[in-house]
Parts: C-alpha cells; structure tokens; sequence
C-alpha cells in the first residue's frame, strides 16, 4: 500500500517508509488530565485513531503511544481548589477522557505512559543534555541552550524573533539566552516534586514527551510524531531540539503530522466567549459515532467548523448508512474489506471526505443490489471501509432503534407492528393503515420488505 503524508518538517506529501516495516511506531501527545476534554482535544484523538487504523492493514505491528500529562501546574491549582492530592484530580479526568474517547469509537493506544511514571528517564535525558553542553543548571532550574541546537526553528519555519514572542518566555535573570526554556523548575513544599541532582522539583512539559517517546518506542529516531497545530510551536520544535541533542544529533521523528484547529460556528472556541464544547456533554445529545463522523467530515489538515447543523447531519448520514447495513441484515459478509478506492482516499494523507464518500458509494450500490453474490460483497466492502473510519461498530437494528424518546415503549411499537401484520392477513388494509400512520405520527417508520417488517425514527 502507497501511503502519502504530509510532513509539517518538509511543508509537503511523501510516502511513508517506516525505518523498520515489521514495527511501526507512532507517539502522539496526549491530555493534561485535570478537566473534561473539549471537542478540540477530540480531533486529534480521532485524526489519529483513523492513521492507526490504516497503518494497522499495511504493516503487522504498529505501536502506538500516546501519552498522559499527570503533574503540571493546572492540575495543581485543580488540586489545591479541591484540597486533594494530584492524583485524586488525574486520576478522576484521566477515567473520564478514556470513556469519552472509547465512545468516539477510539481503539485504545498501545501504551499509554504517564509523566509521574517516567521521572528518572527524564532526569536522565537532561544530565545527558547538561553533560553535553545543551543545557545548564542555574538557580534550581535547568534550562535548554537554544543557540547549542542550530536547526532551532525548522518545524515551525519561525525567525528567532517570531519564537521568542511566540514561546510567552518568561524573562529570568538566570537565562542565557532569552529563548531558553524550562526542562527542570524548582517546586515549593506545598507542590508536587522528585529529588533530582539540582532539587527538589519538576519536569517541564516539553521534556516530559521527549523522555517518554525514548523509553517507550526504545529508538532514537520514531516513524510519526502526531498532535494538533497549536503544539507545532514550541512544545514539538522543543521536543525536536532536545531529543536531537540528547541522542548525539539523530533524526528525532521522521513524519510529523498535524491536525487543524476546531471552531465553533465560525468563531475561534474560547472561555471568554463561552463557546468550548465538551465531549462528555455533546455525548449527551448525539451519538460518539456522530460526533466522530462529524470530525472526519473535513480534512484534518484544515481548520473544522463545528456547528450544530453539522452534528445532525452527520447523525443523518449514519442513519442511511445503517439502512443500508440493516437491509442485509440476512446476508452474511463477503470476504472483501474495503474496496481499492475506499484505501486509496485514506492513504492519500487520510483524506476523510473522499473516504466517506466512497462510503456512501457503496451504501447507494447495496440499496440497487439484488444480486445475492453483490450484495453479500457490498455488506463486506461495507463493514471493510466503516471499520477503518471507526463507523458502522453498532448493531444497525439496535442504531436505528436507538433515538427512540424516553417515553415510547419499545414493546408496544413491536406489539402495534404485530397487530398490523394480523391486519394484513385478514386484509383489513383500513386498520392496517391505521397503524401505520399511527406509529408514523410518533416517529416510528415502517418497512416491509420480503415477508418482514422493520421499524425506524424518522431521520
């Protein structure tokens, strides 16, 4: 399979060659767990989940990391609010973040490493950087020499001033340099920290990434490194100078891929607007697979417009996807998995849109199928393509069913469909009209087909 990915480093699409084809490896960076996660926190979660999906038909083992920020300085004052040690706080949101990414039909990484586990491989990975020359103590701190790593800024193609601005540095008399940044800070009695040769303290976020790819992928240079577009600059270019340094001048990640910024009806999502989404309440109106669906629904190189309408029409997609998956209901699958036009759409750099339609290709194929050979093809093809998108993982009988108000007694339904069976038997086609409109003034649509009567919400 020819697989083309955009590689932020190079500005362009190349074809991903993984160094070692029997294990591929991909880190992608993961929560701060001291809140519920918005639907931006979402993207990547799903951009990615979709990548490891595909890498996993094209190679035998791909190990995918994505990591968990456990101590950082607002899960302290989230713990400090609450009077709570920070692990009540990261323990708490880190069981949340996984239920609600499992219900966007996310498969579970294959390591999810935790900061507050991985302490002595970081202070190892900054005593090699000091011992080299890319990092000096200075006041309970240690600090990134900037101007050490002369390819500083490549990722984010920025000029220095551009970084220095861009970083929000703090302007500290024991900098060298004013770009310098954290890898070690001092922490007070009342806050979380490890004994280290410079201190009692803590990480800073970026070394944290760095320390984790190389103890858990166990290679100087990985295949991907993935995240949103806000981490481009600094958080990745400093995970690239560190790394670089600290591995005698490797190539850190070979492919680095981002994803674009989720807004909110055509305004950037904000607390002062008041416009963050979170996923843990829009689960609570629609669906994961149709929040999911409605991620994919732009390429995730491009900003996405979350609105409302979008998440129905999303949820009306699935619906007529489901109809057609619950049409062949009676037919067992054929042995074909996605069509060649489907992989196609996803390896040229996860293109979602084109994916989804060559989705809905197949779906309208299955509605004009009568065939038994084609259709048992199609429902193959069918459940092939939705897989790799994360869609189609319900029952199609049970999604269809699924939006039925709270106050609408399923048995009843099934026990008004039997009265209209016994109706059309003895042709009362009256009372069996009766019925049916019935149902259809609460929502409930009928369909006969071969003999049977199936029921759904009206989309």
């Amino acid at each position: 399979m020819d697989i083309q990915l955009y590689n932020t480093l190079t500005r362009q699409k190349e074809a991903f060659t993984p160094r070692d084809p029997q294990r591929v490896t991909m880190y992608v960076c993961g929560p701060t767990v001291y809140n519920y996660a918005h639907i931006g926190n979402a993207r990547p979660v799903v951009v990615f989940d979709t990548l490891y999906r595909l890498l996993q038909t094209a190679y035998p083992k791909v190990i995918y990391v994505r990591n968990v920020t456990d101590v950082d300085d607002k899960i302290n004052a989230a713990a400090k609010k609450e009077g709570v040690p920070i692990g009540t706080i990261t323990e708490r949101y880190h069981a949340i973040y996984s239920q609600d990414m499992a219900s966007l039909g996310a498969l579970s990484p294959v390591i999810e490493p935790k900061v507050t586990q991985h302490i002595p491989a970081i202070v190892s990975m900054i005593e090699r950087l000091v011992a080299n020359g890319h990092a000096y103590a200075a006041e309970g701190h240690v600090l990134f020499n900037v101007p050490s790593f002369a390819d500083y800024g490549k990722l984010s193609g920025r000029n220095r001033d551009e970084m220095i601005a861009g970083a929000r540095v703090d302007v500290a008399p024991y900098k060298r340099d004013p770009a310098d940044f954290v890898l070690w800070k001092p922490s007070s009695d009342d806050q979380p920290g490890w004994e280290s040769p410079w201190g009692y303290g803590r990480p800073g976020w970026h070394i944290e990434c760095s320390a984790m790819i190389e103890q858990n992928l166990g290679r100087e240079t990985i295949d991907i490194h993935g995240g949103g577009h806000d981490l481009i600059f600094p958080h990745h270019e400093n995970e690239i100078a560190q790394s670089t340094c600290a591995h005698g001048g490797a190539l850190f990640s070979r492919f680095w891929l981002h994803n674009g910024f989720v807004n909110i009806e055509a305004e950037k999502m904000s607390k002062s607007i008041g416009n963050v989404l979170l996923v843990h309440d829009l689960l609570k109106q629609a669906p994961g697979e149709a929040i999911r669906l409605a991620l994919l629904s732009a390429h995730y190189r491009q900003p996405l417009d979350w609105t409302e309408a979008g998440l129905r029409e999303a949820k009306a997609q699935l619906d007529r996807l489901y109809r057609a998956l619950d049409s062949l209901r009676d037919v067992a699958a054929g042995n074909t998995g996605a069509p060649a036009a489907f992989i196609a759409a996803l390896a040229d750099d996860i293109n979602t849109p084109k994916a989804l339609a060559e989705l809905h290709q197949i779906a309208n194929a299955v509605n004009k199928a009568t065939d038994p050979a084609e259709r048992a093809r199609l429902k193959g093809e069918l459940l092939g393509a939705g897989h790799l998108l994360g869609l189609l993982q319900q029952d199609a009988a049970a999604w269809l069913k699924g939006d039925v108000a709270a106050d609408v007694d399923v048995a009843e339904i099934e026990s008004l469909i039997a009265a209209r069976k016994d109706a059309r038997a003895r042709k009362d086609w009256a009372e069996s009209d009766r019925i049916r409109d019935q149902l259809a003034a609460r929502g409930i649509l009928l369909e006969d087909k071969a003999g049977q009567t199936t029921w759904r919400v009206a989309s």
